[in-house]
Order: structure tokens, then C-alpha cells, then sequence
């Protein structure tokens, strides 16, 4: 009888509610841990699928929050680039006048283009980068090592930069117009729709892509000198014989802020030329290489490197955003991820971060 109750109790466990769920992520854990060669084909796609989604999931997520950190700085910078000589005396007279006349809510304005933006220009960066490295090693088919030079890196996130204007150069252009409003003269648009729909009946297309060579100008050298300098610094913190995907999040941030100023040094001349031409009414400049050449005739060669300065500030701040990401993640990284069938990999951040970091460079 002992006997024959521990066998229905033993039954009836094996059917209880969650034990199906138990088996499912048992499962998913040893399809995991499996070695590549004993992998199906069907659990490598699956695998790929799992890392994308994440990777996406993550990004957006970093992405939004670096966009509500950066945001005022990025404002900052703008007004500055696009100002009146005299307008302002520098980045704390931005600051207080903007303060004084719309408040703390005056450094959001023209935030809804970036967050609109952030998660398919983190889609498309990623992409791009991807193929980037794709590219430099079929130009190389006689290589003898796997590992990217600095300068096949460097290549790689030029190239990056090229498909995720596609998506940037509208968000910019909106962008940079709501920024611009607030100081004192006419407000022309009442939200960012309302912006694309005057630009679109202005010039169509056209004219809601004004300064994707700008965009290109800022972000290709720029992109180039973020992703070597990140991978440079990541090396650096990296103890001998450690993970690079096990790099604590403190040292995530240093080399992710160190890429940002490294990028910004490099973008911030085309970034002053791209800023006027996409804020500047139509007609005023003939194209990029006119308006570089009109703001250094007018206000001199140091005018291209108006807003400097809070963009430097802006890169550490920013990358503090990862913090964002990891704590909204960890505690829901079961219920997002596990409601998708997919496992969660810590050490396949890395990925992630490096993305992630594409993206703040952006805002």
C-alpha cells in the first residue's frame, strides 16, 4: 500500500501544472550548452534568432535611456552650433536662459524624433557594422588571422554609418528644427509630425533629408574612430586570459565613454555644418561644402567647434545609461525573454554593448 501510494503521488507530480514549463527550460538549457558540432542546424537558426532578438530588445532599451540622459546636452549643443554670433556666451548661458524660459521641460524639446528613432537606427547600426566586418574579410581572403586590425575596424564602422543615415538624417533634421525653437522668435512646428508633414510639403523627400551628406560627413570618420577606440580600451581593461564578454559594467562604461570622446573630436566640425544646414531656412545654403565655407567666412574656423564642449560632457553621462538597461533587464530577463522560448546568455552582452554604444553616439 506505501508502495502503491508513492507511486500515484509520484504520478501525479509528473503531471502537475509547471513540470512542462521545468522540462521546457531544462531543455533550452542543455540545447544551449551543447558544443557547435552537436548542434542541429535548426538549433543554430533558432540560436541566431534568440541572440537577435535580444540584442534588439537590449538596444532599444539602452538606446531610449541614452536619449533621456543626453537629450539636454544635445539641445545644448545645438543651440549653440545654430545661434547668432552674441546670442549666447557659451554652453551656461544656454543653460540658464534656457532654464529661465520653458524650465526644465525646455531641454526635452525635439526628443521625440530620437526615441522614435533609437531602436531601428540600433537595428540598422548593428546590421551595418556586421556587414562592415563581412566586407574586410572578403577583401582579405589570404588573411592568416581572424582578428580585425584597428584599421579593418575603423573600416567597418565607417561603413556602419552609411545605411543608418538612411534612418538618422530625418531624425536630425526634425530634431534640430524643434531644438532650434523656444529662444524668442516664431514657433513654426507643433511636434515632430507636424514638422515632417511642413518639410514634406515644402521640398518632399528632399527636403526631409536635407544634410544626409552632413550626416554621413559626421558619422563616417566618426563611427570609424568610436568602434576602434572601444575595442582599444575594452583590450586594455581586459585581464590576461578574461572574457572580454565578462567585463564589469564600470569598465563597459569607461570604454564606451572614451569612444564617445574620441568620436566626438572628429565629428564635431561636420556636426556644426550639419546642424546649420538642417536648421537654416530654405535657400540659405547651397549644400554642405557651401555651408562649411559661409560659416567659417562669417564667424571664423573656431565656429566649427561651437558646442564642443557639451558634447564632451555629454559622453560619460550617457554611457551611465547602461546602467538603465541592465537593471530594467535583470529583473525581467525570465519574463521577456524565457515568454519567447529564447535563454538568456550573460556573456552575450558584449555584443549588445557594443551596439548599444553605436547608438548613443547618435544623440
Amino acid at each position: 500500500m506505501v508502495r502503491w501510494h508513492i507511486s500515484r503521488a509520484s504520478t501525479h507530480r509528473e503531471r502537475a501544472p509547471g513540470d512542462e514549463l521545468i522540462r521546457t527550460r531544462a531543455e533550452q538549457a542543455s540545447t544551449t550548452n551543447k558544443p557547435d558540432a552537436l548542434k542541429s542546424k535548426e538549433e543554430k537558426v533558432a540560436e541566431k534568432s534568440s541572440s537577435a532578438v535580444k540584442s534588439f530588445v537590449s538596444g532599444g532599451v539602452g538606446g531610449i535611456a541614452a536619449v533621456l540622459v543626453g537629450q539636454p546636452f544635445d539641445l545644448t549643443k545645438v543651440r549653440l552650433q545654430t545661434a547668432a554670433p552674441g546670442q549666447y556666451t557659451g554652453a551656461l548661458d544656454v543653460v540658464k536662459q534656457t532654464l529661465a524660459r520653458d524650465g526644465v521641460r525646455g531641454f526635452y524639446r525635439g526628443m521625440g524624433p530620437p526615441l522614435a528613432g533609437v531602436t531601428p537606427m540600433f537595428a540598422v547600426s548593428f546590421w551595418g557594422y556586421a556587414m562592415g566586418k563581412k566586407l574586410v574579410y572578403a577583401a582579405t581572403p589570404n588573411r592568416t588571422s581572424s582578428v580585425l586590425s584597428y584599421g579593418e575596424l575603423a573600416a567597418a564602422g565607417f561603413f556602419s554609418a552609411i545605411p543608418t543615415t538612411l534612418v538618422a538624417a530625418p531624425v536630425e533634421r526634425v530634431k534640430v528644427l524643434l531644438q532650434m525653437q523656444g529662444q524668442g522668435g516664431k514657433q513654426l512646428y507643433s511636434g515632430p509630425m507636424d514638422a515632417v508633414a511642413k518639410l514634406y510639403a515644402e521640398g518632399g523627400l528632399r527636403s526631409i533629408y536635407r544634410g544626409t551628406l552632413a550626416t554621413v560627413a559626421r558619422d563616417g570618420p566618426g563611427s570609424a574612430a568610436y568602434f576602434v577606440v572601444y575595442e582599444m580600451v575594452k583590450k586594455a581593461l581586459t585581464p590576461v586570459g578574461q572574457d572580454p564578454s565578462k567585463l564589469s559594467l564600470s569598465a563597459v562604461m569607461v570604454a564606451g565613454g572614451s569612444a564617445g570622446v574620441a568620436m566626438w573630436t572628429l565629428a564635431i566640425p561636420p556636426d556644426v555644418v550639419k546642424s546649420r544646414l538642417q536648421g537654416a531656412p530654405e535657400g540659405t545654403y547651397k549644400g554642405f561644402i557651401d555651408c562649411a565655407r559661409q560659416t567659417v567666412a562669417k564667424d571664423g574656423a573656431s565656429a566649427l567647434f561651437k558646442g564642443f564642449g557639451p558634447a564632451m560632457a555629454r559622453a560619460f553621462p550617457a554611457n551611465a545609461a547602461t546602467f538603465v538597461r541592465r537593471f530594467f533587464l535583470a529583473p525581467c530577463k525570465n519574463l521577456c525573454y524565457n515568454k519567447l522560448t529564447l535563454p538568456f546568455h550573460p556573456g552575450s552582452q558584449l555584443g549588445v554593448e557594443l551596439s548599444m554604444q553605436a547608438m548613443n553616439k547618435f544623440f
